[in-house]
Protein backbone atom coordinates (compact mmCIF):
# COMPACT_ATOMS: atom_id res chain seq x y z
CA UNK A 1 0.00 0.00 0.00
CA UNK A 2 3.23 2.58 0.88
CA UNK A 3 4.27 1.65 -2.28
CA UNK A 4 1.33 2.54 -4.20
CA UNK A 5 0.93 6.01 -2.42
CA UNK A 6 4.46 6.42 -3.62
CA UNK A 7 3.87 5.47 -6.65
CA UNK A 8 0.85 7.99 -6.85
CA UNK A 9 2.95 11.01 -5.41
CA UNK A 10 5.90 10.65 -8.19
CA UNK A 11 3.03 10.60 -10.48
CA UNK A 12 1.74 14.29 -9.51
CA UNK A 13 4.80 15.28 -8.93
CA UNK A 14 6.30 14.19 -12.71
CA UNK A 15 2.90 15.55 -13.98
CA UNK A 16 3.26 18.99 -12.24
CA UNK A 17 7.07 19.09 -13.06
CA UNK A 18 5.74 18.33 -17.09
CA UNK A 19 3.07 21.37 -16.72
CA UNK A 20 6.08 23.57 -15.58
CA UNK A 21 8.08 22.49 -18.34
CA UNK A 22 5.60 22.52 -21.15
CA UNK A 23 4.80 26.31 -20.11
CA UNK A 24 8.64 27.07 -19.79
CA UNK A 25 9.29 25.60 -23.55
CA UNK A 26 6.26 27.55 -25.11
CA UNK A 27 8.16 30.86 -23.24
CA UNK A 28 11.04 29.93 -24.65
CA UNK A 29 9.53 29.41 -27.78
CA UNK A 30 7.66 32.46 -27.60
CA UNK A 31 11.38 34.41 -26.88
CA UNK A 32 12.88 32.54 -29.88
CA UNK A 33 10.54 33.62 -32.15
CA UNK A 34 10.51 37.13 -31.22
CA UNK A 35 14.43 37.41 -31.14
CA UNK A 36 13.94 36.17 -35.07
CA UNK A 37 11.72 38.28 -36.24
CA UNK A 38 14.34 40.77 -34.43
CA UNK A 39 17.19 39.43 -36.47
CA UNK A 40 14.73 39.99 -39.72
CA UNK A 41 14.64 43.59 -38.91
CA UNK A 42 18.39 43.97 -38.51
CA UNK A 43 19.03 42.12 -41.87
CA UNK A 44 16.58 43.90 -43.67
CA UNK A 45 18.14 46.96 -42.23
CA UNK A 46 21.40 46.36 -43.10
CA UNK A 47 20.44 45.30 -46.78
CA UNK A 48 18.68 49.24 -47.07
CA UNK A 49 21.62 50.53 -45.87
CA UNK A 50 23.39 48.64 -48.57
CA UNK A 51 21.36 50.27 -51.14
CA UNK A 52 21.39 53.66 -49.95
CA UNK A 53 24.76 53.40 -49.94
CA UNK A 54 24.72 52.98 -54.15
CA UNK A 55 22.37 55.73 -54.42
CA UNK A 56 23.59 59.58 -54.76
CA UNK A 57 22.04 62.91 -53.36
CA UNK A 58 18.69 63.52 -54.65
CA UNK A 59 17.94 60.02 -55.73
CA UNK A 60 14.14 59.28 -55.65
CA UNK A 61 13.40 56.11 -53.38
CA UNK A 62 10.47 54.62 -52.28
CA UNK A 63 10.62 54.22 -48.08
CA UNK A 64 7.77 51.94 -46.56
CA UNK A 65 4.93 53.15 -44.22
CA UNK A 66 3.81 50.10 -43.74
CA UNK A 67 0.57 47.78 -44.62
CA UNK A 68 2.50 47.71 -48.17
CA UNK A 69 2.21 51.57 -48.55
CA UNK A 70 4.69 53.49 -49.52
CA UNK A 71 6.00 57.15 -49.59
CA UNK A 72 8.06 58.57 -52.47
CA UNK A 73 11.27 61.07 -51.25
CA UNK A 74 14.21 62.02 -52.21
CA UNK A 75 18.05 61.02 -50.71
CA UNK A 76 19.55 64.31 -49.49
CA UNK A 77 22.30 62.70 -47.49
CA UNK A 78 23.42 58.89 -48.48
CA UNK A 79 26.14 58.89 -45.50
CA UNK A 80 23.81 59.66 -42.97
CA UNK A 81 21.44 57.94 -40.77
CA UNK A 82 18.49 58.41 -38.46
CA UNK A 83 19.21 54.75 -35.60
CA UNK A 84 16.56 54.13 -32.74
CA UNK A 85 18.18 53.56 -29.55
CA UNK A 86 15.06 51.94 -27.86
CA UNK A 87 12.19 54.00 -25.96
CA UNK A 88 11.71 56.06 -28.41
CA UNK A 89 15.13 57.65 -28.59
CA UNK A 90 16.78 57.96 -31.78
CA UNK A 91 20.34 59.52 -33.48
CA UNK A 92 22.09 60.61 -35.97
CA UNK A 93 25.03 58.36 -37.30
CA UNK A 94 27.17 58.34 -40.05
CA UNK A 95 26.43 55.32 -42.17
CA UNK A 96 29.33 53.49 -41.45
CA UNK A 97 28.66 53.89 -37.56
CA UNK A 98 24.96 52.83 -38.13
CA UNK A 99 26.58 49.65 -39.82
CA UNK A 100 28.79 49.45 -36.55
CA UNK A 101 25.56 49.91 -34.50
CA UNK A 102 23.65 47.17 -36.34
CA UNK A 103 26.55 44.14 -36.05
CA UNK A 104 26.83 44.98 -32.59
CA UNK A 105 23.18 44.29 -31.98
CA UNK A 106 22.87 41.30 -34.54
CA UNK A 107 25.56 39.98 -32.33
CA UNK A 108 24.14 40.24 -29.05
CA UNK A 109 21.12 38.70 -30.58
CA UNK A 110 22.66 35.96 -32.04
CA UNK A 111 23.68 35.29 -28.82
CA UNK A 112 20.31 35.37 -27.58
CA UNK A 113 19.55 33.04 -30.05
CA UNK A 114 21.60 30.70 -29.21
CA UNK A 115 20.97 31.18 -25.40
CA UNK A 116 17.74 30.02 -25.65
CA UNK A 117 17.65 27.57 -28.16
CA UNK A 118 20.31 25.69 -25.71
CA UNK A 119 17.41 26.31 -22.72
CA UNK A 120 14.92 24.94 -25.00
CA UNK A 121 16.47 21.91 -25.86
CA UNK A 122 17.28 20.83 -22.26
CA UNK A 123 13.65 21.18 -21.63
CA UNK A 124 12.72 19.66 -24.33
CA UNK A 125 14.88 16.54 -23.41
CA UNK A 126 13.59 16.94 -19.74
CA UNK A 127 10.20 16.59 -20.95
CA UNK A 128 10.78 13.48 -23.09
CA UNK A 129 12.57 12.03 -20.28
CA UNK A 130 9.81 13.35 -18.24
CA UNK A 131 7.31 11.29 -20.25
CA UNK A 132 9.15 8.44 -20.27
CA UNK A 133 9.23 8.21 -16.67
CA UNK A 134 4.94 9.09 -16.60
CA UNK A 135 4.33 5.99 -19.23
CA UNK A 136 6.34 3.73 -17.00
CA UNK A 137 4.18 5.11 -13.74
CA UNK A 138 1.26 5.04 -15.56
CA UNK A 139 1.53 1.39 -16.93
CA UNK A 140 2.51 -0.13 -13.83
CA UNK A 141 -0.55 1.20 -12.23
CA UNK A 142 -2.74 -0.07 -14.60
CA UNK A 143 -1.19 -3.61 -14.33
CA UNK A 144 -1.32 -2.88 -10.19
CA UNK A 145 -5.31 -2.43 -10.50
CA UNK A 146 -5.70 -5.04 -12.48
Amino acid sequence: MAQRAQAEEELRRLSMEMRYLEQTADALQQRISMVNSALTDINYANMTLDGIEKEKENTEMLVPIGGSSYVKVKLSDANKVIIGLGSGVSVEQTLSQARITLKERLDELEKTMHAAQQQFSQVAERINTGRGRLETLLSSAREGNQ
